[in-house]
């Protein structure tokens, strides 16, 4: 079952003042929030997938061995959670929001329509945070191996890039919501994590990986990815959508 998060509240953009918002999650939110809502509801939407296209220098990876992160990337449909953030916690939540996604301007944000799943469906316009695809930390059809090569060996400071993927996937399975290729990736990370418990123990076993040497070279990680580029670091200040 979603449960009500206690934290401190924080949330995103445009929203009317005076009213509430929606959030649309599809990683590291569906399961580490950080904020306060009033509804979180499985959501779907339409026109774009949830894919590792970004690479990640803070929170999964560092300068020396970046990891990957969740992006959303136009085509197809992504599956994830709305939370509906009352009105009274709206600005306190985008600024939250924005000091953790927007280290970089990695993301654009965007209103999207999405669909709230229930016993009579209904929409909402929600905020999300989208890939930019001219940020030098964005990837464009990263194949699967070349993925699974990445995140075995990277860690920043929120834990291991294996943890990532295996927390996103037991969140998903949680809410019964299938997402095949990063199953599919999650197998070619390999079966090492694919067993037990994926909430217990599984920092131990990802452990190891990190410790894998593999140059940037190797990686094919472009240089100019691990640098932090003000060009899109406006992004953080913005007022709006």
């Amino acid at each position: 079952m979603l449960m009500k998060v206690r934290h401190s509240c924080q949330l995103g953009p445009a929203a009317t003042h005076g009213h509430d918002a929606w959030v649309f999650a599809y990683g590291s939110l569906m399961w580490r929030p950080g904020f306060r809502y009033a509804e979180a509801v499985r959501a779907r939407l339409h026109g774009y997938r949830r894919g590792f296209c970004i690479y990640s220098v803070h929170y999964r990876g560092s300068k020396t061995r970046p990891g990957l992160v969740l992006g959303l990337e136009r085509g197809g449909l992504c599956e994830g959670i709305a939370y509906r953030i009352a009105a009274e916690d709206v600005d306190e939540t985008l600024a939250y929001i924005r000091d953790r996604e927007q280290v970089s301007g990695v993301y654009r944000e965007k209103m999207v329509r999405v669909t709230l799943a229930g016993d009579q469906p209904r929409t909402a316009t929600a905020l999300t945070f989208v890939a930019e695809k001219r940020h030098p930390s964005f990837v464009r059809n990263l194949p699967l191996a070349r993925q699974a090569v990445i995140i075995r060996g990277a860690a920043g400071g929120s834990g291991t890039n294996a943890d990532y993927l295996i927390n996103t996937l037991q969140h998903l399975s949680e809410l019964g919501i299938r997402d095949r290729q990063l199953e599919r990736l999650l197998s070619t990370v390999g079966v090492y994590f694919a067993n037990g418990d994926a909430r217990e123990g599984h920092r131990a076993r990802a452990k190891p990986l990190t410790t894998e040497r593999c140059s940037l070279r190797q990686l094919k990680i472009p240089h100019a990815a691990l640098e932090l580029h003000n060009r899109f670091a406006y992004r953080r200040m913005l007022a709006g959508i």
